[in-house]
């Protein structure tokens, strides 16, 4: 890995505007090759402790600087990003696997983010309401609400850090960030980053080390007052569980199953087009991506018959830090083992592999793009997140089938359906139980829109103006003996 600016690539953790390190510590591995990339420390409940307080310490100046020097703090951030995208996207492709390309559109995503945080710290406004008894004004302020943790997954390690912390930051409150033990590289060069951009010590902390131990230090702490997470279903049940006995502010941001349905008056080369696009973005390891392909009995054969020719012509499996490829590996063997085991369920079932279908022999964790036909409901890929670079289409016959089919499931992120009649895009946005919709477009994410999902998908939104309304408070002034 060669990098314009090599210390960028830390291999310490950041707590009170220190880096840190320790004699245990976590192995990273290039998912591309199989191989050792470097190591983080592995702390623990002790070194939490110290970011907490860290934290607690520095969040009386940070909240009362006026929102304008927030705001020229995080556009350095912002700046900073901008000036180091490809060493940063670089980090990404050899911690994370995904194609370089790709790395690059997030870390932009992430400036997005910061950039767009950085404006709204400006404009977080009170409001005054009308009072029914004499002598009395009622004014309802905003405060941020304090210290705030973030942990965040492996697929998007930059952006996901970005779309938490910035607003947190933007609203005066200080940040704890725990990032995936399978790619902390990124978010230690983001805390290398804001260093530079002038955070005080102690608001912008970084801390690797065992999940469950950081984790229970952070939920039970009643110095941390909110607490951000994108990971699995399991995973935030757990977080809000420990969390209650504090009744800290929860945002979770979990699991997701997008149907992607193709009515039969659908501009099926568009579809087809989005289909390719969504599903395998990070080899399928998204949240949002499609995952079950609802079909149109009219126009099935059609789709399939493109949807399958584009993906063995235009999808290449290998490395991402080799030009033209844009399918890189998953995260480690037990992605891989997880949707072998789909296939093979679905196989078993009935199912068709169209194309793919099996491990790219060689070193790193690759598997084929592949497509699954003759899927039927009782298959796990139909119920179970899945992960990875493989594409299930089902037919339907009537919409009610298919907003049946798509709301039938546990999860409710992001959905997705392709159609020509205005009235049925209305009608089917509203009956669909999903947090996001996407109509004749597959690319939902924007730092001006609000990020979430509904069901098991989790709680809260993250991104534009909603998104600054996690990180504050409400408080409401009574003002008497007014003459």
């Amino acid at each position: 890995m060669k990098l314009c600016d090599p210390a960028l690539f830390r291999q310490e953790c950041y707590i009170n505007g220190r880096w840190v390190r320790s004699p245990k510590i976590i192995t990273v591995i290039n998912p591309s090759e199989g191989t050792v990339m470097g190591s983080v420390p592995s702390l623990g409940e002790e070194e939490t402790g110290l970011a907490i307080r860290s934290a607690k310490i520095a969040f009386p100046r940070w909240s009362r600087l006026t929102a304008k020097k927030r705001s020229l703090i995080l556009k350095n951030w912002y700046a900073a990003l901008c000036t180091h995208e490809k060493d940063l996207a670089c980090i990404m492709t050899c911690e994370q696997g995904k194609p370089l390309s790709e790395a690059i559109s997030e870390v932009q995503s992430a400036a997005s983010y910061i950039e767009w945080f950085a404006e709204e710290a400006k404009r977080v406004y009170g409001d005054t309401i009308p009072m029914s008894q004499e002598g009395k004004r009622i004014v309802v302020l905003k405060e941020p609400i304090g210290v705030c943790a973030a942990i965040t997954p492996w697929n998007f390690p930059l952006s996901m850090i970005a779309r938490k912390a910035a607003p947190a930051l933007a609203a005066g409150c200080t940040v704890i960030v725990k990032p995936s033990e399978l790619t902390p590289f990124s978010a230690t060069a983001l805390a290398e980053l804001a260093d530079r951009a002038g955070f005080p010590p102690g608001v912008f902390n970084v801390i690797t080390g065992p999940a469950e131990e950081i984790g229970s230090a952070l939920t039970r702490s009643i110095d941390v007052r909110k607490l951000s997470f994108s990971g699995s279903t399991s995973v935030g049940r757990l977080l809000m569980r420990d969390s209650s006995d504090t009744l800290k502010r929860i945002s979770l941001e979990l699991g997701g199953h997008a149907p992607f349905i193709v009515f039969e008056d659908a501009d099926v080369d568009a579809a087809v087009g989005d289909a390719v696009a969504s599903k395998f973005r990070n080899s399928g390891q998204t949240c949002v991506c499609a995952n079950r392909f609802i079909v149109h009995d009219t126009v099935y054969a059609q789709f399939v018959e493109k949807f399958v020719k584009a993906v063995e012509s235009q999808l290449s499996v290998g490395p991402g830090n080799i030009p033209n490829n844009n399918q890189g590996p998953l995260i480690n063997t037990d992605a891989l083992e997880k949707i072998e085991d789909q296939i093979q369920d679905a196989v078993n079932k009935g199912a068709r592999i169209a194309t793919g279908g099996k491990r790219v022999p060689g070193k790193g964790y690759f598997f084929e793009p592949t497509v699954l036909l003759d899927v039927t409901p009782e298959m796990k890929i139909l119920r179970e997140e899945t992960f990875g670079p493989v594409a299930p289409v089902i037919r339907f016959a009537s919409e009610s089938e298919a907003v049946a089919m798509a709301n039938d499931s546990e999860y409710g992120l992001a959905a997705y359906f392709y159609t020509a009649d205005v009235s049925r895009a209305w009608r089917v946005t509203e009956l669909l139980e999903y947090g996001m919709v996407g109509v004749n477009t597959a690319r939902l994410s924007s730092e001006a829109a609000p990020f979430g999902g509904m069901k098991k998908s989790g709680i809260g939104r993250e991104g534009s103006k909603y998104g600054m309304d996690e990180y504050l408070e409400i408080k409401y002034m009574c003002i008497g003996r007014v003459e």
